[in-house]
């Protein structure tokens, strides 16, 4: 079983993730099991503050180290800094290591548990990646309010590699971004009605012929637009600011 451990300032984003296939197919399969911790539990009293202003000023606040090391402590039982010895822990973060399917394989398989950490606001104190964190992850050059999507579209990507969490495993054989297209994206899919608002379904598709169908398919593969950016650039840098995945 591989255990997720997600910290946030907003767990309730999470109620409804857990019961969606194909999580709810892991997590009751036994391949999975996710864990979600509220970081304002572990604020500091008297108003479990998390947050403080940055040094050097500056608008927003930034989550403190402190805080998310009493978070880590809390639920492993060991020293924060250790926590990375033995697990995968990654902040979401707009400059970390782009998200793509072959990490989301590379996680799937690793023999290590995965944490995660939400930041909200300007982030998190650089020192929580420096020191607590194996490293960063980013789903894409942009800032989100916080850290929640890109740790469920994580999630999700990773947990779909597990044997039996989708109903039929040859979904993934030829689906976007895999081995079995060369990296592309999935050809066009149709079905009922035949014909809808005077365009009709290839007729290739509904001839009867598979090595036909095959050859379509595949040739209607498309190249990935994160190769060299959607508008056919070269990607820009996937830090996009300085701040976290979080603001």
């Amino acid at each position: 079983m591989k255990r997720f451990d997600i910290f946030t300032l907003v767990p309730e984003a999470f109620a409804w993730f857990v019961d969606q296939h194909p999580v709810s197919t892991a997590i009751s399969s036994g391949a999975a099991a996710i864990h979600v911790h509220n970081l304002r539990e572990y604020g500091l009293p008297p108003h479990h503050e998390v947050d403080d202003t940055p040094y050097g000023g500056g608008p927003g606040m930034v989550t403190r180290v402190d805080v998310v090391a009493a978070a880590l402590e809390d639920v492993f039982g060991e020293s924060a800094t250790r926590v990375r010895e033995t697990r995968d822990v990654y902040v979401l973060a707009p400059g970390g290591r782009p998200f793509d399917h072959d990490l989301s394989l590379e996680l799937s398989l690793s023999g290590r548990d995965l944490v995660l950490l939400c930041g909200r606001f300007e982030g998190f104190d650089a020192r929580v990646e420096a020191l607590l964190a194996t490293g960063s992850i980013s789903i894409g050059p942009y800032v989100l309010a916080g850290g929640e999507v890109a740790a469920l579209a994580v999630v999700e990507a990773v947990v779909r590699h597990f044997p039996g969490s989708l109903g039929n495993t040859d979904s993934m054989l030829e689906e976007s971004f895999s081995e079995g297209l060369q990296g592309m994206v999935e050809y066009p899919h149709y079905t009922r009605p035949r014909e809808f608002a005077g365009v009709e379904v290839p007729a290739v598709l509904v001839s009867g012929d598979h090595a036909a169908i095959t050859r379509w398919r595949r040739a209607n593969a498309r190249p990935s637009p994160w190769e060299r950016g959607a508008s056919g650039h070269p990607p820009t840098n996937t830090g996009g600011s300085d701040r976290n995945e979080a603001k």
